[in-house]
């Protein structure tokens, strides 16, 4: 019997999987069973995680692109089903997070956010929907945060951006679970990612977001692998529209 949680003969494409949470999940996918097509600008870094996949007999491909520049968006869709044929599985990990204080926010920056952390996530999603749609059935993982919910100091642009991935997930299964898409997101608590390397550099700080989890610790980046599976295999099919908290009980203190 097929275990519900195998993604044998699923094609995933995950953005920023150059390091970080979406690396984490690209090899979460192979060892599922995923033909995975890792996306992101570094291209060493992309390889590398390639080899390691390849190492461990799962498949992977990588294409090296700036998700940045919107009018890529389409020929990307177009040039990341060609290593395993259509996608079957998204994750949106690519982000940014300047850091800025409101007072020193410009449209340039402000700009930047919200289209690598909002405006992209839908934009390569629905030029992905029509082929998910073809085989009634489709994944749709977006990465959220704990500012989906919460301020955080110099967290304006940032926080705007993942309180509106929040609202766009429960849109995309609105606008697609209908025909087999199930859209959902993880919202990450504090994992060593390049994101989040500010705070790993000052030990009280990280100390007490540690203490601030019910768990005690922070997150490492395994604790991806179990939720990223579940949610790309038919073990969810019926969820979607919802924010996953990933946070060792940080929101719920």
């Amino acid at each position: 019997m097929k275990s519900i949680f195998d993604l044998t003969g699923k094609v995933a494409l995950v953005t920023g999987a150059s390091s970080g949470i979406g690396q984490r999940q690209s090899l979460a996918l192979a060892m599922a069973g995923a033909s995975v097509v890792l996306l992101g600008r570094r291209q060493e870094q992309l390889a590398s995680t390639v080899v390691e996949i390849e190492a461990n007999t799962g498949k992977a491909a990588f294409l090296a692109a700036d998700l940045n520049d919107r009018d890529l968006l389409s020929d990307i869709a177009k040039q990341v089903c060609e290593p395993f044929g259509a996608i079957d599985i998204l994750i949106n990990a690519a982000g940014v997070n300047l850091r800025q204080p409101a007072e020193d926010i410009t449209l340039e920056s402000w700009d930047k956010t919200l289209n690598l952390n909002l405006t992209v996530p839908f934009f390569l999603a629905r030029e992905l929907v029509p082929s998910m749609q073809a085989k009634a059935w489709g994944r749709i993982i977006n990465i959220a945060s704990l500012q989906s919910s919460r301020a955080f100091a110099n967290g304006a642009a940032y926080g705007a951006s993942k309180g509106g991935i929040a609202q766009l997930t429960r849109a995309m299964a609105e606008a697609w679970s209908s025909t087999g898409i199930n859209c959902n997101a993880i919202a990450p608590g504090f994992f060593p990612t390049g994101l989040t390397a500010p705070v790993y550099e000052n030990p009280v700080m990280l100390g007490k977001l540690a203490a601030q989890t019910a768990i005690g610790r922070n997150g490492e980046l395994q604790d991806l692998d179990g939720i990223t599976t579940f949610l790309a295999a038919t073990a969810s099919d019926y969820i979607t529209g919802q924010v996953i908290h990933l946070d060792g009980g940080f929101t719920a203190k």
